[in-house]
């Protein structure tokens, strides 16, 4: 089967009109893979260094509200404002579909990016073949990780999250599971015990890692050190740091005098780390930028090169609380931390990547006037019909946010005793509108963007599928050559 990652000189006039179609490689994960083919417009290169950055749930809606977001917070109108990764040369638009979901999760996702074979929904670094969450199902079904090639090559590996490290885009990096839930070992049911499967946590201290940073604490450790694991005594990052002589780092200010002779694990928090809306300016906890700084910095000491993804975890989770203002706190400070990487990268031998993993239903509506709070009700243009600065006023004679979302747990409740829809919150906090009422916001399904610069970037062009981002990263590298 001849795989086609991207369209070739013979596609390049439809690619004007509408791009070239893909041929999928997610059945035959054991088949030979075509390079991508050359970008006309930036040279192949080979690139030293690899950083995938992945917002997760940050959609195209997302990078808009946050583009606005941004430029208002430094008191523009917003809609000029550019986000780092926007001045990039490359975009494409990525399909994000899992093999048995029509709107994906991360899991599958994020293991199409690392393994370049799409998967089955909350499954981790194994093939559509398997069945979630039965142990013995994954034989045969094992793929190779781009993580475990990196140090098979003799590179350096790091992974940063602000969601915790054994959550599923930070796993898909050294991790193999049949279900992304199996974090630690208490969260792998009893009849799937036994059987051979490794819980997340303890794939994470064994993985030979250089960096990783990120939230999670609990599963690393038993009831005796705070944690849930099945031995009350567990203490996984202990007997990482005898087995590997790294250090291991609880807070920003160790994290900061951490000596660079080793290699570095780093839990801040319990669960997730804290969202930046309720960071106060005692916060224990590094922020991304902080982390990416720390994992670049120590990573480019190595002289073969390195491969680092940093994730913005909590995005995702802001959406799914239904809040916009704390999904677009967090991609700012994900912009901010690229625009570190930027800075302190040379873009001759470091490829950037900027991506999401999947969407959310979040949507940008109602005709506000240029500049209006992103994060505020609904002004019209001066002209528009209503009073001079005056919110609109939907059919229900209420006023309506920019800001929405087609479910969640903000739905509005048109039968409620009091006169049907309340108006809407504003502001940072705000718990946005939305029809369908659930407990938790859901994906999305439309594609989402990738953003490329260094070498290798001009293999990022057109509509492609997600697990081909895995062949950029090959290519980039120079392995598909070998």
């Amino acid at each position: 089967m001849t795989i086609r990652p991207f369209c070739l000189t013979i596609c390049a006039a439809a690619l004007a009109l509408g791009g070239c179609t893909t041929t999928n490689n997610y059945n035959y994960p054991d088949k030979a893979r075509a390079a991508p083919a050359a970008s006309e417009t930036q040279a192949a290169g080979k690139a030293k260094n690899v950083i995938l950055f992945i917002g997760d749930g940050m959609g195209v809606s997302t990078v808009t509200a946050a583009r606005i977001y941004a430029g208002q917070k430094q008191g523009q109108s917003g809609e000029e404002y550019v986000l780092p990764f926007e001045t990039f040369d490359n975009v494409a638009l990525v399909k994000t579909y899992n093999t048995d979901a029509q709107v994906a999760d991360s899991a599958g996702t994020a293991s199409a990016m690392h393994t370049g074979v799409k998967t089955r929904i909350g499954v981790l670094g194994y093939g559509p073949g398997v069945t979630k969450g039965d142990c013995a199902s994954g034989s045969g079904h094992e793929l190779g990780l781009l993580g475990e090639e990196v140090k098979q090559r003799g590179l350096a590996l790091g992974i940063v999250s602000t969601a915790r490290l054994t959550h599923a885009t930070p796993a898909s990096v050294y991790a193999s599971s049949v279900s992304r839930d199996w974090e630690g070992d208490t969260a792998i049911p009893e009849d799937q015990r036994g059987r051979g499967c490794s819980d997340i946590a303890q794939q994470l201290v064994g993985a030979p890692f250089d960096v990783a940073l990120g939230g999670g604490s609990v599963a690393f450790y038993g009831k005796q050190n705070g944690g849930l694991r099945l031995e009350d005594g567990a203490d996984l990052p202990g007997e990482w740091q005898a087995a590997t002589g790294g250090h291991f780092v609880t807070t920003a200010a160790d994290l900061a005098a951490a000596p660079a002779d080793a290699p570095l694990l780093g839990l801040f928090s319990p669960s997730h780390m804290t969202y930046m809306v309720d960071r106060d300016a005692q916060s224990s906890e590094p922020t991304l930028t902080d982390m990416t700084a720390a994992a670049v910095t120590r990573l480019a000491g190595d002289p073969d090169g390195f491969y680092l993804m940093v994730e913005s975890g909590r995005i995702d989770h802001g959406h799914h609380a239904g809040q916009a203002g704390y999904a677009l706190e967090e991609a700012v400070e994900f912009a901010r931390a690229i625009q570190w990487a930027i800075d302190n990268t040379d873009p001759a031998e470091t490829l950037i990547m900027v991506t999401a993993d999947h969407s959310h239903v979040f949507t940008i509506a109602g005709y506000p006037r240029r500049g209006n709070d992103i994060l505020g009700l609904v002004v019209p243009p001066a002209g528009g019909g209503e009073r001079g600065g005056d919110p609109m006023l939907a059919a229900d004679g209420k006023p309506y946010t920019t800001l929405g979302y087609a479910n969640g747990p903000g739905a509005v409740k048109h039968d409620a005793p009091g006169g049907g829809r309340p108006t809407p919150e504003t502001g940072v906090m705000a718990h946005q509108q939305a029809l369908v009422p659930l407990g938790s916001e859901t994906h999305a399904g439309e594609d989402v963007a990738l953003y490329a610069n260094g070498p290798g970037a001009g293999n990022v062009r057109g509509v492609m599928e997600q697990n081909l981002i895995y062949d950029v990263i090959r290519t980039a590298f120079g392995w598909d050559a070998e």
